[in-house]
């Protein structure tokens, strides 16, 4: 019986140790309250174990086995309490905590009457095993439920909890859950089950699991209370050594030895005390920051969805405006007066740009949800740079500026790629190239090899400095010269231009010496375009 004695006194230690360090650490925080209510049923369950297992009568042995029953009517009730206390439940569950004392403390009444535990009886190898009275049945029956019902609870909370929560439930959950089924074993024999209480011994590893927990995973933040108690025990063991020593010299350097300790010590819990503050802060921080980032990117769902619906809306009508004014312009309805075509013009154009407008914002749009997929076909990229140069040729006349392309005599090879995504990209470059210059002209060179092609389009603008560089393919983003240039741009089109190359596996960049030297973009592409997978 030695065995099962020493188990009850491992419990009964490990749960005095650890519900004391928890009560002495913080008694007002409504976690530990419900955790040292916990530690100490388990402890008076335990101490009655041991004391029942090395009982030599009868009498004594009945006595110790109502003591142990005392500790363990409260154990699933305190475990109840710890639970609703550590998921922030206490203060919307009060009610039924305050119910559950009720009833457990009943039973605790009929303890001590043959009605709890009726006698002791020989078991097995146990000369004084208990036998339970009619209410221990009802009483097993809802000890049982209570702790199914805490554990649900855990189980169902878990994946709502931060990182350092799970940890701490997770350790708790396991710790508690094995200590429980062991306990259990005890009961078995109550009902003449031939089954040894040998998982008495893993009641004590709750404690080892909430001590990993407590270390690893700040439940309870008892870091600070155990510096303090080993600087404390350390600090009493070289007072006593210094106020003993009988020999003048070792006197003075155990006092010198104490003093500087006690510094040391002090220091050290504060700067314990220190630590635990900034991971607080730091732990706070992270979860404000998540927080916020989950409301930004709702946020930027909403806004993407806005702007796709907003530019469906708008398009419809712009089309429609521009069509009647063309049909206008055209005579379609008959002659208009001259003095109306200036303003037929000026209402076709900003129709147009409008247009344009809504179309990059639906594409923006449909880019940030991922709706826009690569349709690749084979064709010659020479040629459509050759009809996308004819449509622009009348904007570089108009602004007296050249457009020269420096086609190679020897035809190159097909690429396989987006044709629509790709011509408006090279369109939006070259376009805003004539835009954006003053004097002289735009070039352009094609090239291909590596299996890579590389589109340049040079102009002899205003150029750009590093910091407008950094910021041009953003959306909303504009240089300086543009600004200034061409008023009417949104920033929008480079941005375009950037999502549909990367979306081919290229890259677009640009290079300028500086103010008044001019611009070079750069495409760079696979000939032919594969899927990554």
């Amino acid at each position: 019986m030695f065995f099962y004695a020493l188990t009850g006194l491992i419990n009964a230690v490990t749960s005095t140790v650890l519900g004391l360090f928890v009560f002495l650490n913080d008694f007002k925080s409504k976690i530990n309250q419900g955790f040292v209510l916990f530690c100490t049923s388990v402890a008076v369950w335990s101490y009655g174990y041991y004391f029942w297992q090395i009982a030599d009568n009868a009498d004594d042995a009945l006595f110790y086995s109502r003591v142990l029953m005392g500790g363990a009517i409260f154990i699933s009730v305190s475990y109840l309490h710890f639970v609703l206390a550590f998921l922030g439940r206490l203060p919307a569950q009060r009610k039924l905590l305050i119910f559950s004392y009720a009833i457990f403390i009943i039973f605790f009444l009929f303890n001590f009457t043959p009605l709890f535990v009726k006698e002791v009886v020989p078991e097995l190898s146990f000369e004084f095993w208990p036998k339970p009275g009619i209410v221990f049945h009802p009483f097993l029956i809802l000890w049982l439920a209570y702790v199914i019902y805490c554990t649900i609870m855990l189980l169902l909370e878990y994946k709502n909890m931060d990182a350092i929560k799970k940890s701490q439930t997770k350790y708790i959950l396991t710790g508690i859950t094995i200590g429980f089924i062991g306990g259990s074993t005890n009961y078995l024999l109550w009902y003449g089950i031939p089954v040894l209480p040998i998982g008495n011994i893993l009641v004590a590893l709750y404690v080892i699991f909430t001590a990993y927990a407590i270390t690893k995973h700040h439940l309870f933040d008892i870091k600070v209370i155990l510096t303090e108690i080993l600087v404390g025990s350390i600090g009493l063991v070289l007072f006593v050594q210094a106020w003993m020593s009988v020999d003048v010299g070792m006197k003075i350097l155990n006092w010198i030895v104490f003093i500087l300790f006690v510094i040391f010590g002090y220091y050290l819990i504060k700067a314990t005390i220190q630590e635990i503050k900034r991971r607080e802060q730091i732990e706070k921080m992270d979860k404000e920051l998540r927080k916020t980032y989950k409301e930004l990117k709702k946020l930027d769902v909403a806004k993407s969805e806005f702007i796709s619906i907003a530019s469906h809306q708008l398009r419809t009508p712009l089309t429609a405006i521009k069509g009647y004014v063309s049909l206008i312009k055209d005579k379609a309805y008959g002659e208009f007066p001259s003095k109306m075509k200036k303003s037929l013009n000026n209402i076709y154009s900003s129709v147009e740009r409008l247009i344009k407008l809504v179309n990059d914002l639906l594409s923006i749009s449909r880019i940030e949800a991922g709706k826009i997929k690569v349709e690749p076909e084979e064709f010659f990229l020479e040629e459509l740079i050759a009809d996308i140069l004819e449509e622009l040729r009348n904007l570089s006349k108009a602004r007296n500026l050249y457009l020269k392309w420096e086609r190679r005599k020897a035809p190159l090879s097909k690429v396989f790629m987006d044709r629509a995504k790709m011509r408006q990209v090279i369109l939006n470059i070259i376009d805003n190239a004539i835009k954006y210059t003053q004097r002289g002209g735009v070039t352009i060179n094609y090239k291909q090899e590596n299996r890579l092609c590389r589109i340049e389009i040079k102009d002899t603008g205003e150029g750009m400095t590093r910091a407008e560089i950094s910021n041009l393919f953003k959306t909303f983003s504009r240089g300086i010269a543009g600004q200034r240039t061409w008023t009417e741009g949104a920033g929008l089109g480079l941005y375009i231009a950037k999502k549909f190359t990367e979306m081919h596996n290229g890259k677009i960049w640009v290079k300028s010496a500086g103010k008044e030297k001019g611009s070079t973009f750069y495409i760079e592409l696979p000939i032919k375009y594969e899927e990554k997978s």
